[in-house]
């Protein structure tokens, strides 16, 4: 029997929050899913009532309060099986990549997971999935081989063709997924950490930074972090052998200034998560200009982070993102004017799913060819946006037929 949990019943208040401070949302009823059958039964009962519907497993990507609606929470199914042989994974919409990466290790192999291991698997590759892995195996989102999904109707169905590209990083708004089955890869072991500077030769470090980029592998992936505190982090992550780890980052290093704290190590990759920076800004950059290097290194009071893009991200062709940029810029705060123009006049004006916290914008986070391909396949599979809150793609108009 599905449970419905109102304002006032016990357990509502704990189903219904975030893991954002300052939302407090306020949904009319909370559905906590143990399977399928509960699924179903609220997208049939979100119709029936004319609620928004919104889904929720761990919180991370919630951006919006979802007053007044239904809101599926799918935290409880969060299974995970592992098949070694075919190098796939299967989970719920509730499993944690914290769950993937510990079946998965034992076998010598590796999701294409984030920073974070407490971030849910599923919302996460939806979004696109941009992890430490991403340069050389491309994002989450592309590593999707099958997918189970309740549709607008309450209907259980394998995704095929339209649909799986759809969920291949266009989001969540196309159907509630049940199940997620992806590739997994032989990393066993990787040379990652942080090394710590001062930020005195930030300027400098940054733009040696945008012409060495263009010579690393694609087993390389970096960030350079500002931090409000005057330190300048170097975050690294190499799939290959130590040694070589180390002469490739030897002249970023060197540039950057006396080391302060040197936290390069091999370790498995289930225990190489390093933190990310909380995004109040992203934006995607084609490389990095003097002017917004001198921005970003004096903008006041905040911590920035510029990772590097390309390699496989950028050969693949899936829904999610573009694909073309070589450099993101995120800031934890609104950024100065100055920084604001330099980002205007050197940015492609995009955005990125998992990033995004604005539903206005949600189309910045594709190109427009894909755009309009996911509005189309919208039309078809939830013509009503039965799944239209949060960062949603909004149905494409009927096309008038001439009489």
């Amino acid at each position: 029997m599905t449970t419905f949990l109102h304002p006032g019943d016990a357990g509502y208040d704990d189903a219904r929050k975030t893991l954002k401070p300052t939302l407090d949302p306020r949904p009319a009823v909370v559905v906590p899913a143990a399977g399928t059958d509960d699924v179903r039964a609220a997208v049939v009962a979100a119709r029936r009532r004319g609620l928004p519907f919104a889904v929720q497993a761990t919180g991370h990507g919630t951006h919006v309060a979802h007053d007044g609606a239904l809101l599926l929470h799918t935290g409880a199914m969060a299974g995970v099986i592992v098949d070694p042989d075919r190098r796939v994974a299967r989970v719920g919409p509730g499993a944690r990549w914290r769950d993937v990466l510990a079946a998965a290790a034992p076998f010598g192999l590796a999701p294409l997971s984030g920073s974070s291991p407490d971030v849910g698997v599923t919302g996460y590759t939806l979004g696109g999935g941009l992890g430490w892995l991403a340069r050389r195996h491309g994002l989450a989102a592309d590593s999707v081989v099958g997918a189970r999904v309740v549709t607008a109707d309450g209907d259980v169905v394998t995704a095929t063709d339209d649909l799986l590209w759809a969920l291949r990083g266009g989001g969540g708004s196309f159907g509630v997924v049940t199940g997620l089955e992806f590739r997994l890869y032989p990393v066993a072991s990787v040379y990652a950490g942080a090394v710590s500077f001062t930020r005195e030769r930030a300027a400098e470090t940054l733009a040696f930074y945008r012409d060495w980029i263009e010579r690393t592998p694609d087993e390389l992936s970096t960030a350079i972090v500002l931090h409000r505190d005057g330190t300048l982090v170097i975050k690294a992550m190499y799939a290959g052998d130590a040694d070589r780890g180390r002469a490739l980052l030897a002249p970023l290093w060197t540039v950057a200034g006396p080391v302060q704290e040197d936290g390069m190590r091999v370790v498995g990759y289930a225990e190489a998560a390093m933190g990310g920076t909380a995004a109040r800004t992203f934006d995607q950059v084609p490389t990095l200009d003097d002017a917004l290097v001198d921005a970003l290194v004096a903008e006041p009071d905040c911590t920035v982070e510029i990772r590097h893009w390309g390699g496989r991200i950028a050969r693949d062709t899936g829904a999610a993102a573009h694909r073309d940029a070589a450099l993101s810029v995120i800031l934890d705060v609104v950024p100065s004017d100055r920084t604001a123009t330099a980002l205007g006049r050197s940015g492609i004006g995009s955005s990125f799913l998992n990033f995004l916290a604005d539903p206005t914008r949600t189309a910045t986070a594709f190109t427009a060819e894909n755009w309009a391909t996911l509005r189309r396949i919208k039309a078809t599979v939830d013509p009503d946006n039965v799944f239209g809150a949060g960062l949603a793609v909004p149905p494409a108009a009927p096309v008038a037929v001439a009489a």
